[in-house]
């Protein structure tokens, strides 16, 4: 019964779209494959979900999204009090683009070279490169650059890199070095140096509320688990604790952030800690397989993710993980959800994203 609850609590809370305005005037977002709606359908890339089963649970059907249906950023979107979800670069023209844009690209990382072996990707600098022509025809519908500073600065802007710079570079030593020239805490340091450029150039364009989502536990995917698991359950310590160090300097980075530009506020979205909420309380949130995608190839389906026309699994809820590497719709809800709205003080900090539209 109390799973029951705490899934209907969650459903209500997507539900209850604000009436009238939305609580921020747009949403920017910067990411990869967990929130990516459709940037890398044009492009040559093995990194690509605008096929079925993907988006077999979404009102518009397969979109590009890695998912059966909402990813985290479409919940947000829709607790933010948007009527529509936020258009990607790809699509976005006119006055579309003042509700925001989604910029994000699977395969995408912070490195440059990260996700290259999939092909074509938008990398976290082309992103932001992007986003600075939004900004120039932002000023051209507004007519002023003032009027622009001010709208952007009470937009939303979340970005969620990182976790390519894992799974597709350091630790696939078969195409990357870095594994090799990185200790895990210097590879921290060059990532979260490469991501406070972009920050800047960000705010240097406008940005004042920054949400940066930390990366989750990777090293628990269906994939890794299919690669590195004995038992098929037991996550990978050594790819976890990688992504803990990074999370730690992102803290870190944000507290330093907030110190040092009072006129912009930051916050961090502890991705990591929901989710492990999640695969350690499954019964909670009325989850049953947390090793195992419901659709996909292999050992734990997370060999070879999700083939066109796969039918997948029918008790779609039930799972943590939709494919290999992400997220079904059914843990989107909970992680957007909470990232929106705290839920334990640990979810965010110093800020949770519905306090940061606020400010």
């Amino acid at each position: 019964m109390a799973r029951v609850c705490v899934m209907m609590m969650m459903v209500a809370m997507v539900l209850n779209v604000a009436i009238g305005e939305p609580i921020a005037p747009c949403y920017f977002i910067f990411g990869d494959s967990l929130v990516d709606s459709g940037n890398n359908n044009q492009l040559q890339s093995l990194a690509r979900a605008d096929y079925f089963p993907y988006g077999i649970d979404f009102q518009f059907g397969p979109t590009g999204r890695f998912c059966n249906g909402k990813t985290t950023v479409d919940v947000i979107t829709e607790l933010l009090g948007f009527d529509d979800y936020i258009t990607p670069y790809s699509q976005a023209s006119g006055e579309d683009i003042l509700q925001g844009v989604n910029y994000a690209s699977a395969a995408a990382g912070v490195r440059e070279e990260t996700g290259r072996q999939l092909g074509a990707r938008i990398t976290f600098a082309g992103q932001v490169a992007n986003h600075v022509n939004t900004v120039s025809q932002v000023v051209n519908i507004l007519g002023d650059e003032n009027e622009a500073a001010n709208y952007l600065s009470k937009c939303i802007y979340s970005i969620g890199l990182g976790s390519n710079d894992y799974l597709n570079n350091y630790f696939m030593p078969l195409y990357y070095s870095t594994g090799n020239q990185y200790s895990p805490d210097s590879f921290a340091n060059d990532l979260i140096n490469r991501y406070t450029e972009q920050l800047r150039i960000l705010y240097n364009n406008g940005a004042r509320k920054f949400a940066l989502i930390g990366i989750g536990a990777i090293g628990c995917s269906p994939n890794e688990l299919a690669q590195n698991s004995r038992d098929g359950t037991t996550c990978d310590e050594r790819i976890n604790s990688a992504n803990r160090i990074f999370n730690s300097k992102l803290v870190s980075l944000v507290d330093h952030f907030n110190q040092n530009t009072p006129d912009a506020k930051f916050t961090y979205i502890n991705a990591y800690g929901i989710f492990q909420d999640m695969v350690a309380n499954p019964s909670r949130y009325g989850f049953r397989v947390t090793n195992a995608g419901c659709c996909g190839v292999g050992r734990n389906n997370g060999q070879i993710t999700c083939l066109p026309g796969q039918a997948p699994c029918l008790n779609r809820d039930e799972f943590v993980f939709w494919d290999a590497f992400h997220p079904g719709e059914a843990a989107n809800i909970v992680i957007g959800s909470r990232s929106f709205r705290r839920e334990s003080p640990s979810d965010s900090h110093p800020y949770d994203i519905q306090q940061l539209a606020m400010l």
